[in-house]
């Protein structure tokens, strides 16, 4: 049946009424260095764990033997984070669930859908990844931080942990979803990530630490570094980590054992154009980021609360960071010489977009 108007009925434009609201949402973005948890780390608390606390409570609470499990189970898989937990829930010691909270043992569910990949062009290896997400819900946060000794850069999650990030030593790592709903005693992965790139020095290392320390649900993480070495590894907490030398992830590990989820994120296309990309040669950064900003990989359902949240590659020869959004306009951070700064990004039907350059903070600003 051939589509569009037939022939008899006119074309008719909507009324003004009858017009689909205009949608855009705003949000400010905060690239913030700090060498040890102090203001940066209170402003942080400040703006979002309000919100994390009443999320964290209302799915399950916490309590007494809770909080004693969570504690045993950070010095037996985790000891190196022991102090630098210690030390941000210090921050508040009259809110018990801060330090809960913070160890990240066996939280509420928690789903992001995105796509990362690693690949090497004429200057070196780089890992790209694009965050889903409802654009209202993300801490919107670039830390650099040296808080335990190594300098640490990536897109805040959960207040101490990371969605993704780098190190000093250039090993790169991404999170994404795993298309598993089941969960188990283990870890919220924004803490693995952190973990892994505050001990880690290479992608070997990487995989040993994801090995070792139990996942509470079901995640793939992407590790490249400074010498071009990548890897996947499809974290479970039913079933031993198993690592695939595939330099990208989707959502879906063996297979999609969540079919609704499979189909509303597109995790089976999107995987199947990063094979085709790959089984050519490697995508130089531009390539792929052209790819990243397109369907299937980039999503504009901002309006039903779910879509590209942000895009960001680092670099680990050079030490640098770019986020970006969907106008495929952003801004670089160099981690040595990092300049904090805040962005304006609007969220809309047509995509997302930088709205105006990024306001470069003094020292007075940052600490105001």
């Amino acid at each position: 049946m051939p589509t569009g108007n037939p022939p008899h009925v006119p074309f008719r434009p909507l009324h003004p009424s009858q017009a689909r609201p205009v949608y855009a949402l705003h949000r400010r973005f905060a690239a913030l260095s700090e060498e040890r948890p102090a203001e940066t780390w209170e402003s942080l608390l400040h703006a979002h764990w309000p919100g994390w606390r009443d999320w964290y409570l209302a799915r399950g609470g916490t309590t007494a033997e809770t909080t004693r499990e969570a504690e045993r189970a950070l010095r037996r898989h985790m000891p190196e984070m022991t102090k630098l937990i210690d030390r941000l829930s210090a921050t508040l010691p009259d809110d018990p669930v801060l330090r809960e909270f913070l160890t990240f043992w066996c939280p509420p569910r928690y789903l992001v859908s995105c796509t990362q990949a690693a690949s090497q062009d004429a200057r070196g290896p780089f890992l790209m990844r694009n965050y889903d997400l409802d654009p209202a819900l993300s801490e919107a946060t670039l830390l650099r931080s040296n808080w335990r000794g190594k300098v640490v850069m990536g897109m805040v999650e959960g207040l101490a942990g990371l969605s993704d990030g780098m190190n000093q030593d250039g090993l790169a790592v991404s999170l994404s979803f795993g298309g598993r709903v089941g969960t188990g005693r283990g870890f919220g992965i924004p803490l693995l990530i952190r973990y892994v790139l505050e001990t880690c020095t290479d992608v070997q290392d990487g995989l040993d630490a994801l090995r070792a320390v139990p996942c509470h649900m079901s995640y793939n993480v992407t590790l490249t570094d400074r010498r071009g070495q990548a890897a996947t590894v499809f974290l479970s907490p039913d079933r031993p980590p198993m690592v695939q030398f595939t330099p990208w992830a989707t959502n879906h590990q063996l297979g999609v054992e969540w079919p609704r989820h499979g189909r509303i994120s597109a995790t089976l296309e999107r995987a199947q154009s990063l094979g085709l990309m790959f089984a050519r040669n490697p995508p130089d950064e531009a390539t792929l980021q052209s790819s990243f900003l397109t369907p299937p990989f980039f999503s504009a359902k901002y309006r039903a609360g779910y879509g590209t949240v942000f895009s960001i590659v680092y670099r680990p020869v050079q030490g640098t960071a770019r986020l970006f959004w969907g106008c495929g306009t952003g801004q670089d951070w160099q981690m040595p010489a990092f300049a904090p700064a805040t962005l304006d990004v609007e969220f809309s039907d047509l995509g997302s977009r930088l709205l105006a350059a990024p306001t470069f903070l003094t020292d007075l600003q940052r600490t105001a």
